[in-house]
């Protein structure tokens, strides 16, 4: 469940910076038909729009006839957008209710240095000093998170524009939003590097081993310099 989300929705708050933030970081639940595909709801121009819900539940409450629902993160929400032409997100919670328009999320997700639907991002291992002390903070500290089995530390341009930032591209075991990767991005940053003035901005994607396979297998083709989680060992007594 979208906990951050439902609490701006249920108060009917004004805050879009806090409502996009929600958004962006837990993404929501869509619901679908039996065949698989997104089940759209009327827009309040009358048009179609991309229904999102903050839980599984909710959704099954407000919208019966829904086959199911499939929780989408803000760049799948993003790539319906881009497939479909559909530029409205209809967002509910048990409470309330709030329309989005679509480019004020990838707007969000441009500032966030997340890899928006349509905008290609062209990756490249860093020299950074930064990127250099990120990776070995990783090497210290990724075991203390069990879910994480990857990161991998890069330069990223945006191809449309130019603009260069750095990358945390982080796999995990578990299902997205992954807290295992927040807690490790909140730890790098409280504990181990410190962002200065002239730093390049820092931003990060998480990506689950199964789900998001293909992906990956991009990831470890491109030359970048991943960091892994350590292998566990393995006790056996000789016969």
């Amino acid at each position: 469940m979208n906990s951050a989300l439902a609490a701006v929705l249920d108060a009917q708050s004004d805050d879009n910076e806090r409502l996009l933030a929600a958004l962006a970081d837990h993404g929501v639940f869509v619901p679908v038909q039996a065949s698989g595909s997104v089940l759209f709801a009327k827009g309040a121009d009358g048009g179609p729009a991309i229904p999102g819900f903050v839980s599984e539940a909710c959704c099954s409450d407000q919208l019966p006839q829904a086959a199911g629902s499939v929780h989408c993160d803000a760049g799948r929400l993003l790539d319906i957008a881009r497939q479909t032409g559909v530029e409205t997100l209809s967002l509910h919670s048990f409470g309330g209710w709030a329309r989005v328009p679509v480019p004020l999320l990838r707007h969000t997700m441009r500032e966030r240095g997340r890899n928006a639907a349509g905008e290609r991002m062209q990756l490249r291992p860093s020299s950074h000093a930064l990127a250099i002390a990120l990776r070995q903070a990783l090497v210290r500290r990724i075991a203390e998170f069990p879910a994480v089995r990857t990161v991998w530390v890069s330069n990223a341009r945006w191809i449309d524009t130019g603009v260069e930032h750095l990358m945390l591209h982080i796999a995990v075991d578990e299902p997205i939003p992954s807290p295992s990767a927040k807690r490790l991005m909140d730890v790098l940053l409280a504990e181990e590097v410190s962002l200065g003035e002239e730093d390049p901005q820092l931003g990060s994607i998480a990506l689950n081993t199964k789900t998001h396979a293909a992906h990956l297998a991009e990831l470890e083709g491109m030359g970048l310099d991943p960091v892994r989680a350590p292998r566990a060992k393995r006790w056996w007594r000789r016969a």
